[in-house]
């Protein structure tokens, strides 16, 4: 039994360092697709900026608000598309500059703040890689190291409930065979 789990352990520990080791390049992809996306909304947006700078004075809040209080429909509808516009553009803009920081405090963001289209958009298009940085090794190897322990702990943890889930451990006459077993020994004073 030994011999399986010392090779499930570094079957695991390799396993979990090869799949940290793309953390890395997932999360560049996913910051790709981000800034793709709010360089999107601002082309979108670029054609109404420039009536908002000619009519508004530069303002596109304030072209928003003239289309929200509109009484045609239509306009109205193009304001609040508008306005949901401006709000992707801000929200997007927030998540790059968060996602702008170490590899630990990205994977922390996306678990805090998922954006399930966004990741599985950037997961269908994934294209695995290894990003060669002192920080993308010590991630990889904390990480693999830390989901090794998790399963020597899990490992251990399920012999020893077998262990005792077995019963009590057998007495020191039962450990012997019946052909080992002594008889009992006559009371003393008796023939």
């Amino acid at each position: 039994m030994n011999i399986v789990r010392g090779i499930l352990d570094r079957l695991v520990l390799l396993a979990a360092v090869l799949v940290s080791a793309c953390v890395p390049s997932f999360l560049a992809q996913y910051r790709q697709r981000l800034g793709g996306q709010l360089d999107q909304v601002h082309s979108d947006l670029a054609p109404f900026q420039v009536i908002a700078d000619r009519n508004f004075g530069g303002s596109l809040s304030k072209m928003i608000d003239y289309h929200l209080a509109s009484q045609d429909a239509t306009f109205h509808r193009e304001g609040a598309a508008l306005q949901s516009m401006v709000d992707a553009a801000a929200r997007l803009r927030g998540a790059l500059q968060a996602l702008n920081t170490d590899l630990v405090h990205q994977c922390l963001y996306l678990v805090r703040h998922p954006d399930y289209q966004l990741l599985r958009s950037t997961w269908s298009a994934y294209q695995p890689g290894f990003t060669l940085t002192l920080e993308g090794a010590l991630f990889a190897l904390v990480v693999g190291l830390l989901v090794w322990l998790l399963f020597l702990a899990f490992w251990h943890g399920m012999a020893a409930v077998f262990r005792t889930s077995g019963g009590a451990a057998p007495s020191p006459d039962n450990r012997r065979g019946p052909e080992n077993r002594r008889s009992p020994e006559p009371p003393l004073g008796l023939p």
